[in-house]
């Protein structure tokens, strides 16, 4: 069976950044909309500094024209961008020539399944406020639980974890204020919970 990856989003501190590293996350996350959680290129590329190389650096786009996602990816060296907005087509294919794309979807309720063509080397479905930890229907998730490439966030918990794997085996998981003591700072034994969850797989 296929490894379930992790994502932790929404940091600020380098020390979260290690300790998610160290427990296992596949890839840490940079907001750089507008957030709590918002941090300056120059503070993500300190802290994506601190990791070592097999950890992906995503930053967190909404609505930003690709050549400003480009200079931001630059300056905070990022290895793939998320655009979490209503983003064209043709702006992720655009990044695409440079970057990998994650294209994140706010679910309101069923999604359409013709969204498996837009251009991303992954699709993220998220709750309708991103961030928020507003968790979503997950039966919204069966129009594409054949996506190769799904990244499931909104709403996950270590407790929540269990049911989601029930439902779907994504590719991947994305968590935020799920592992959270305080927006934007991680809560070490949350993050061991969850990330031991997902070590675990589906079933």
């Amino acid at each position: 069976m296929e490894p379930v990856r992790a994502k932790v989003c929404g940091l600020t501190r380098a020390e979260d950044a290690l300790a998610a590293e160290r427990l296992g996350a596949w890839a840490v996350g940079f907001v750089f909309a507008p957030s709590k959680r918002r941090v300056t290129p120059e503070q993500a590329a300190a802290i994506g500094a601190r990791l070592g190389p097999f950890v992906a650096r995503v930053g967190v786009f909404v609505d930003a024209p690709p050549a400003e996602v480009l200079e931001v990816a630059r300056r905070a060296r990022l290895s793939a961008v998320q655009l979490h907005g209503e983003e064209p087509p043709e702006w992720a294919e655009a990044l695409r020539r440079h970057l990998p794309v994650i294209k994140a979807v706010r679910l309101a309720g069923p999604p359409d399944p013709a969204l498996v063509a837009y251009p991303a080397d992954a699709l993220l479905v998220d709750g309708p406020r991103p961030g928020s930890g507003e968790a979503y229907d997950w039966g919204w998730l069966e129009p594409l639980a054949d996506h190769p490439r799904l990244i499931v966030a909104g709403g996950l918990t270590p407790e929540r974890l269990p049911e989601l794997f029930t439902r779907v085996c994504p590719y991947a998981v994305d968590v935020s204020s799920g592992v959270e003591s305080a927006p934007g700072v991680k809560d070490e034994a949350r993050m061991r919970a969850f990330l031991q969850r997902v070590r675990r797989g589906c079933g």
